[in-house]
């Protein structure tokens, strides 16, 4: 997965909302504007936000800069262009922060690709948790328990244009619904499926196969949630 930032689902080029897209250099003319917040302000914001179970949201400040980072992949700066609202330049998406009544943030919401994932701010010590736990299963190397059947079921799903969506996050669904009629195109021109082959543990705690078909290959990325649901899911052409 490359550096820059949140894709739930894609496949080759296509990508839709919540996990790693390719950067967009420089800015465009829709660019939202930017603007200055005292550091009083962002520091509502600085702490930890829970993706699902299975991954972190940190949000940082060094001087006036806020940074925010997931599980597994780099740091990404985000700018503000309103008191809760930032903007990413990497990628086209904005980052709200829902706030109490005394300001301090309770909930990060990111906004991608017209969904948004819900990321509830959480205790640091249940953060490092989760992120000690991932950075164990990093370090085996082990499959998570059912995933091979899970990427196994989706792709059924996907081929068939009728995927479960009640074993997926809500985001994902989402996202899934949006795709489905590229993704079904592509699966079908591959052919029959033939191999499902684990390859590693990634460095953000999703498991990785090697899916062969007849005309082609796929990698396929996928993370369980607590629930055993499916969190998300990166389809790649080419190994």
């Amino acid at each position: 997965m490359s550096a820059a930032v949140f894709a739930i689902l894609a496949l080759g080029i296509f990508a839709v909302a919540a996990q790693v897209s390719p950067p967009n250099a420089g800015s465009s003319p829709d660019t939202p504007q930017e603007i200055s917040l005292p550091t009083s302000v962002l520091d509502r914001y600085v702490g930890s936000y829970n993706l699902g179970g299975s991954a972190v949201f940190k949000v940082t400040r060094k001087g006036q800069q806020l940074t925010t980072q997931l599980t597994g992949q780099p740091a990404v700066d985000v700018y503000p262009q309103s008191e809760t609202s930032f903007f990413l330049k990497v990628v086209k998406a904005t980052i709200d922060f829902v706030t109490d009544a005394q300001g301090q943030a309770t909930e990060l919401v990111l906004h991608q690709n017209g969904n948004e994932v819900h990321a509830p701010r959480m205790d640091d010590a249940a953060a490092q948790q989760i992120e000690t736990n991932i950075a164990a299963r990093v370090q085996s190397q082990t499959p998570t328990p059912g995933s091979e059947a899970a990427v196994r079921r989706l792709i059924a799903g996907l081929t068939s244009g009728s995927p479960n969506y009640s074993e997926m996050s809500d985001g994902l669904a989402t996202a899934t619904r949006q795709q489905l009629p590229t993704l079904q195109s592509a699966l079908v021109n591959l052919g029959a499926l033939q191999t499902v082959q684990f390859r590693a543990v990634g460095a953000q705690g999703w498991d990785v196969y090697d899916v062969r078909y007849e005309k082609g290959m796929v990698t396929f990325r996928i993370g369980l949630s607590a629930d055993g649901k499916i969190a998300g899911a990166l389809l790649q052409a080419g190994p």
